[in-house]
């Protein structure tokens, strides 16, 4: 039990080395894989794990026992059982067994000034009634389906925290955790499940001050949501980016820039770190993700991993750019050598840890001995 603790205890000095601006014993390593992914490699059916959740936690053990990770290596964001409840039209369960998330339009144009007026109040009463068809009822009805659907809801998070906790104390994980807490940046939540892509792209050309009204008012509700639970220093609010590169340079500094940067720093000042994933390319912004709070934690999902080093390397957290096509197409040595190159532009100095460009969602989207390979290979060779 001693070593167990041990490891464990090592395992977070760490991240707090990492996440106090101080160089770690060696390059911290962070699996990401998702609940579908160990699913299908523990050999079990998808469709019928994510309804009958008896087989999860040894579908997760598997992954924990085959893939090294100093954290715990695989979670589960989406559970089936409660969108079916809500009759859910932004997540629907596909007959591959993935939730999809169609494009969705929840807040009608005509609802803006009731959303800039009160957000919540709008959600509530307009917006989740046009994402879920159950809740599109009388009052009573709406009461009894949201009842059970949150019923569903913890119950399927409770069992995923005790999932959680059994492992980490099994493996000897780390004990932070980047995802202590989830919330949008204010502009993507409004295109992701209030006026979905067309619409947003729509908006901001034809009604502007409307959107960057909605933004403004919105911004506040995502710090709310930000929130942790149980704040500390050592843990994050995940936080994905979405919309940004889509964007025009003009459109980017007028919607997206200031609602984030105040969702961010609004976690900052109440004691919360977050934890982007910055999806798609973000290298013309790089000069504004400088200037978030220090220690903010970035995974890049493509760039420049130089320049990305050179720009933000002295103030923030990096982690990514390891490319998943790479583990399914390479060789091992060659995928062993990408992992090498990676780290020899981005370990020295500090304020690194090992991950790859995106969470690994299916079986075959990777080879599995070479993704093997490549995290044993970090967590036995990647010192500072």
């Amino acid at each position: 039990m001693s070593e167990i603790k041990s490891l464990s205890e090592e395992r977070t000095q760490l991240f707090i080395d990492l996440m106090d601006g101080k160089i770690p014993k060696r390059v911290p390593v962070v699996g990401g894989f998702t609940h579908e992914f160990a699913i299908q490699y523990a050999g079990k059916d998808l469709k019928e794990v994510q309804w009958d959740t008896t087989d999860l936690e040894a579908s997760f053990e598997k992954v924990c026992k085959d893939f090294y990770s100093d954290l715990l290596p695989v979670s589960a964001f989406r559970m089936p059982s409660f969108y079916q409840i809500l009759g859910s039209r932004n997540f629907v369960m596909g007959s591959n067994g993935f939730l999809q998330h169609p494009e969705v339009e929840g807040l009608r144009l005509e609802d803006y000034d009731d959303f800039i007026a009160s957000p919540y109040n709008c959600i509530v009463e307009k917006v989740l009634p046009n994402l879920y068809s159950e809740l599109n009822s009388d009052p009573v009805t709406r009461s009894l389906v949201m009842a059970k659907a949150f019923k569903a809801y913890t119950d399927e998070n409770n069992n995923l925290f005790r999932i959680y906790g059994n492992l980490i104390n099994k493996c000897s994980y780390g004990t932070v955790t980047f995802y202590a807490a989830f919330c949008e940046a204010p502009f993507d939540i409004l295109t992701d499940q209030l006026r979905g892509f067309k619409n947003i792209s729509l908006d901001v050309r034809r009604i502007p001050d409307k959107v960057e009204a909605a933004v403004n008012a919105v911004t506040p509700l995502m710090i709310r949501m930000g929130a942790q639970r149980f704040p500390s220093k050592y843990n994050a609010t995940f936080i994905p980016l979405h919309m940004a590169p889509y964007l025009r340079d003009k459109d980017f500094q007028r919607f997206y820039w200031p609602g984030f940067k105040k969702l961010v720093e609004g976690l900052a000042a109440n004691g919360l770190r977050s934890n982007l994933f910055v999806e798609q390319d973000w290298m013309r912004y790089l000069d504004y993700l400088e200037e978030l709070p220090a220690g903010t934690i970035m995974t890049f999902e493509y760039g420049d991993p130089k320049v990305v080093k050179e720009k933000l390397g002295g103030k923030h957290i990096i982690s990514g750019f390891y490319p998943l096509t790479l583990l399914k197409t390479g060789t091992k040595q060659e995928c062993i050598d990408k992992a090498k190159e990676l780290i020899d532009i981005l370990a020295p100095g500090g304020g690194y840890f090992f991950g790859f460009d995106k969470a690994i969602i299916t079986l075959d989207s990777v080879n599995v001995d070479n993704t093997k390979a490549v995290l044993d290979y970090v967590a036995n060779n990647a010192a500072y």
